[in-house]
């Protein structure tokens, strides 16, 4: 173990809840904030998170608290897995107990609500004087949880926080590897939600493989459109946090924009689909952030725009997919060509 020690995790759904159990499990003094003082009271008691992970048992390393200021007391990283609507305002409450030498990281893969701030945006905003990262990949947390063979990536400019963080999580069943493209990481992260709705939708109408396969190229192919304007490399997209949280997410019930998605392919409303999800959709939000960038920088994102059509305009699938197939420009591979031809 290096330097570090003690570790802090802010948020207590499934994905956080998998992160500070393998911290816990690699030996480090772990402590999980909850906002819900029932839940905590339940892990305390149980050391069972019975909401999101109801097969897992907790390891004896891991604390639980819902005292902001105790769990991240003396912790040499502090992970932050909140979903993007009450990502400022938690960041907000912490910054006062948060010292120049503690590490953040950034577990959650979305876009702030108005202000298109990626999540590491608004730690360097309210925390300029730490030490930023953030985590992507292909991390369905139940499957974590059971200890199937699973790969993330931390992306940082500080190469110590980004070996830190690889100690603190690597196991024999959690590979981390490391990327200096923190946009780029992070934008895979936020993007692919859209299209796991757009899967989940053309998993309900049972549309074919080759359709499933043209959604899942041409999604990368948006992805890297977009990244490339927000100053990221589309390259990173190739990796784990691009190609391989794309496929985890278009392609699996696990998924929770998969599932919105499918139950709206299904004929409930947007609102329903929500509700019999029981917990955050990131997609839904950034859909709305995405396509409203993409219109103000022209952008071209036909995915983008035909997912926005269906589920706030009420526009028929039908009617969407056949103008994507009529509006979709020629070229395969945009990189590989000369910007006069694209």
């Amino acid at each position: 173990m290096s330097d570090c020690k003690r570790i802090a995790v802010l948020g207590g759904g499934s994905f956080g809840t998998v992160i500070a159990n393998i911290a816990a499990e690699n030996g480090y003094d772990v402590a999980l904030w909850m906002r819900n003082e029932d839940a905590v009271q339940e892990i305390q008691q149980t050391g069972i998170n019975q909401r999101y992970l109801p097969d897992l048992v907790l390891h004896e390393n891991l604390s639980v608290s819902s005292d902001l200021q105790t769990a991240v007391d003396g912790a040499n990283v502090i992970f932050f897995a909140i979903p993007s609507k009450s990502f400022r305002m938690v960041v907000e409450q912490v910054s006062g107990f948060i010292s120049e030498g503690q590490m953040v990281v950034s577990t959650t893969k979305g876009i702030e609500p108005g202000t298109l701030n990626l999540m590491s945006d608004i730690l360097r905003s309210e925390l300029p004087n730490n030490r930023v990262g953030v985590m992507g990949g292909p991390n369905l947390a139940k499957e974590i949880a059971k200890h199937e063979i699973t790969a993330t990536v931390i992306a940082s400019e500080d190469s110590d926080l980004r070996r830190i963080v690889q100690e603190a999580l690597s196991c024999e069943y959690f590979r981390v590897y490391a990327s200096a493209d923190v946009y780029g990481v992070e934008l895979g992260g936020a993007l692919k939600n859209i299209y796991a709705i757009i899967a989940g939708i053309a998993a309900a109408k049972k549309l074919g493989e080759n359709t499933i396969a043209m959604l899942l190229t041409r999604s990368i192919a948006e992805m890297g459109r977009f990244a490339e304007r927000q100053g990221a490399n589309p390259m990173t997209f190739l990796g784990l946090s691009g190609v391989g949280d794309l496929i985890a997410t278009c392609c699996s019930p696990l998924s929770r924009n998969y599932r919105v998605g499918f139950a709206f392919g299904e004929g409930k409303n947007l609102e329903q689909a929500i509700e019999s999800l029981g917990e955050v959709a990131e997609g839904v939000n950034t859909l709305k952030q995405v396509k409203r960038y993409a219109d103000e920088h022209d952008i071209y994102m036909p995915l983008v725009q035909g997912l926005y059509k269906v589920m706030y305009e009420q526009q028929p699938i039908s009617m969407v997919v056949k103008g994507l197939m009529l509006a979709e420009r020629n070229t395969d591979v945009e990189y590989t060509l000369p910007k006069d031809e694209i």
